[in-house]
């Protein structure tokens, strides 16, 4: 993978966003937005996964950090895998809701039902973020037409699936990268997560989860971002 092409920024923002640590049981928020997220972004706007992954290089936070926080109540199960569903389409009668209020009573298992959660969120973020196209191996070298490609969903405001900012129910909006300059704190957010797979080769449906972590710290609202390769990025074993 010595082929990159070439940086492309986008300009991110909404009203609420939350990216948690999955090393915590609670939703505490990174004070900026991680790099799986960020990827997240761009490949709802445009990517091939048989082809090619997004690889960020550069976060720029454009307001100040702020945190508010608020308790949700959330399902305890997990939703249904995909191959689920499709059982569920070709036999109906196999399919089983989760039930908010399923208890003893209702669903014979206390596990289920819901719970209470309390969340530490940002609100009114926003970033600019640069990313390459990195190639998986074997796949072609010319890859200016994805580039143009993306250039074009960008301006049209096209995406496959609508972005979000670390929670599905906290929408991103985006758009070409402005020229409002970057806060200019500093932030030391410790070990963020870097990505919940294995970034050195496609993924599939059954690919087991390969968490990794790097350093992060903004410097006058700019992170740079390792590559995924570098030895700056801590990558978990798969057993």
């Amino acid at each position: 993978m010595n082929y990159r092409g070439n940086p492309h920024a986008i300009e991110v923002w909404g009203e609420f966003a939350c990216f948690t640590s999955p090393m915590k049981v609670e939703r505490w928020s990174y004070p900026f937005i991680t790099p799986s997220a960020a990827r997240g972004i761009f490949d709802a706007i445009f990517v091939n996964r048989h082809e090619f992954r997004w690889e960020i290089e550069r976060i720029e936070i454009l307001s100040e950090p702020k945190y508010f926080a608020l308790m949700r109540n959330e399902v305890k199960e997990k939703g249904p895998s995909e191959p689920e569903v499709r059982r569920w389409m070709a036999d109906p009668s196999q399919i089983r809701p989760i039930l908010a209020d399923g208890d003893t009573l209702t669903t014979g298992d206390a596990g289920k039902g819901r719970t209470q959660r309390q969340t530490m969120a940002l609100r009114d973020v926003r970033y600019r973020l640069s990313a390459r196209i990195v190639p998986w191996p074997g796949a072609p070298k010319a890859m200016a037409a994805y580039e143009d490609q993306f250039i074009r969903r960008l301006e049209r405001g096209q995406h496959f699936i609508h972005p979000s900012l670390g929670c599905r129910e906290f929408p991103a909006w985006w758009g070409a990268p402005s020229g409002q300059p970057a806060w200019q704190g500093d932030v030391d957010a410790g070990w963020m997560l870097y990505d919940v797979f294995d970034l050195s080769k496609p993924g599939e449906a059954t690919s087991k989860a390969c968490i990794s972590l790097f350093r992060a710290s903004a410097q006058q609202g700019v992170v740079h971002v390792p590559q995924y390769m570098s030895d700056q990025v801590r990558k978990a074993v798969i057993l």
